[in-house]
């Protein structure tokens, strides 16, 4: 269950690609066969590893610059799945095997560091689950030796976690293990998985101006109090590929368009749970939800790359597209179109870097633009636009407070959604091979752009 690893199969290209629209479908296990990274990461016991056939020397001491995904302690190895350190390998080892429940006496949001790990179990599991750690990759015995077939990072459901955490997985199994970690006897309402932690706008009963700003004074201290884990704003798939960064391997254009398809169907997903937690979610008719969901899915991942999860598109993706070397017959085949969404995207990403958009912001953006009235096939749009107004109002009254000395700012980040329309619109247009070279040609523009600064 622990090593350096990444799957020698590689998946097709635009496998996945089509959007899941049906939350339900997703059910609450692990997500079925993830694609695994491509080629052959795999540490051989000579100190060499095999990649796509040739051997190349590895270093042990770059395994000793690697840090914990858990607790950022020394790690020592891809563990179940991810790179971790010895503690926390044994830790969910333990956890795992034995049917632990834990429980947190906080807000369920405890820091995670090599001196702080011990004190509450129960989010230290929780980061391991969240991470993508793979209790498949457990022997069921608990015993060492003999390496599990299923050792990749897992992506896990938000109700499975959630299950796991409770108990209600081991439910039916005899010696449950129940430890406690804290005073109370009860926890503190649960940030749920991926991106539903993040502050949800508030939605107040009358669509009045005075009504908004009243709701969202009651709130602000809170808004201002709760910024979002990051334990939730990781895309577990990257780190696989970027285990070595420096290596001569190189990523295909199928390979990466494969990764671009994964990325696309995580961050759709984690936008549909953030949707499902939107206090007005079950106002909303079922066709209502289906036609804003199909509509602006694109927007609201766009959105969320250029916010929330900037770090890692922008980073650990960035660093994989440098090792895509398109022909030059892509170059020659790459479009008027193409090269439109680039530049409005180089522009989008420098406006959303200047701006430094807060998450209550990017949280009220989201809402906004998933609250489209003008949308076709919808039942009411009326009631959307008094829930879109609502979320205006808090947006515009959050900027005039945090940021007093900016009296553009509100008009700014409002004038940001319709270029993301726009943006979305104008990629459906682009032929789905041209993606690998857009994304690198965009990511390395905008990782330039901020190392200059």
């Amino acid at each position: 269950g622990d090593l350096w690893h990444g799957s020698a199969s590689r998946g097709r290209a635009g496998s996945g690609a089509e959007p899941e629209l049906n939350p339900a479908d997703r059910g609450s296990s692990v997500l079925p066969n993830p694609r695994p990274p491509p080629r052959a990461y795999q540490i051989a016991e000579g100190g060499d590893y095999a990649l796509g056939g040739c051997k190349v020397m590895f270093s042990y001491e770059r395994v000793d610059q690697r840090t914990c995904l858990i607790c950022g302690d020394r790690a020592t190895g891809l563990h179940y799945g991810i790179i971790s350190c010895e503690g926390c390998k044994g830790f969910f080892k333990r956890s795992i095997c034995n049917k632990r429940v834990y429980r947190c006496s906080r807000d369920k949001n405890c820091v995670m560091s090599r001196k702080q790990r011990n004190r509450c179990q129960y989010c230290r599991l929780l980061k391991c689950l969240q991470m993508g750690m793979n209790r498949k990759a457990i022997r069921e015995d608990g015993m060492p030796g003999g390496r599990n077939k299923s050792i990749g990072p897992v992506q896990i459901s938000e109700e499975e976690i959630e299950r796991i955490m409770s108990g209600q997985e081991f439910e039916g199994e005899a010696n449950m293990s129940w430890s406690n970690n804290g005073d109370s006897d009860h926890s503190s309402p649960g940030n749920g998985v991926s991106e539903s932690n993040q502050p949800s706008p508030v939605s107040t009963p009358s669509s009045s101006r005075s009504v908004e700003l009243n709701g969202f004074a009651a709130l602000r201290d809170q808004y201002l109090g709760t910024p979002v884990s990051t334990h939730y704003q990781y895309l577990p798939h990257l780190f696989t590929f970027a285990l070595f960064p420096s290596s001569p391997y190189k990523v295909t254009q199928a390979e990466l368009f494969a990764l671009l398809c994964r990325l696309a169907d995580e961050l759709l997903f984690r936008q549909i749970a953030w949707i499902k937690k939107l206090p007005f979610f079950c106002e909303l008719s079922i066709k209502d939800y289906t036609c804003l969901l199909s509509s602006t899915w694109q927007e609201l991942i766009l959105l969320s790359s250029l916010t929330v999860y900037s770090k890692q598109i922008f980073g650990d993706l960035a660093d994989v597209t440098s090792k895509y070397s398109p022909s030059d017959d892509e170059l020659h085949r790459f479009s008027e179109e193409g090269m439109e969404v680039m530049e409005r995207l180089i522009y989008l990403f420098r406006k959303f870097n200047q701006l430094k958009v807060s998450n209550e912001e990017y949280a009220c953006m989201k809402a906004i633009n998933f609250l489209n009235q003008d949308i076709r096939g919808l039942t009411n749009a009326s009631q959307l636009e008094q829930l879109n107004k609502r979320y205006w109002y808090v947006c515009q009254d959050f900027t005039e407070y945090k940021y007093p000395h900016q009296p553009n700012r509100f008009p700014d980040l409002m004038m940001c959604l319709p270029e993301i329309r726009y943006i979305a619109g104008k990629m459906v247009n682009v032929p789905l091979e041209q993606l690998p070279l857009l994304f690198k040609a965009v990511l390395h523009s905008c990782k330039t752009s901020v190392s200059k600064e």
